[in-house]
């Protein structure tokens, strides 16, 4: 089932959904474009373990991981 990683200073929050499930499909989007909005960078596994960004949402996608915004000072 596709997941969703969201990375943050605590750690990171899976979301699993089901891609057939139309319901759960849009929440995952909008999941993915609300973290997008607030600057996290997606990034897709690939089936070999490479990590590409992305900046569309890929319902076939097996695993998306989110990485937040670097804050420097």
């Amino acid at each position: 089932m596709p997941t969703q990683i969201v990375m943050d200073h605590t750690g990171d929050t899976r979301h699993v959904f089901d891609a057939n499930d139309v319901e759960a499909l849009a929440k995952a989007e909008e999941r993915f474009k609300s973290l997008v909005g607030k600057g996290s960078t997606p990034a897709v596994r690939g089936p070999a373990g490479e990590v590409r960004i992305t900046r569309s949402f890929d319902p076939t996608a097996q695993e998306t991981l989110f990485y937040p915004r670097l804050v420097g000072g």
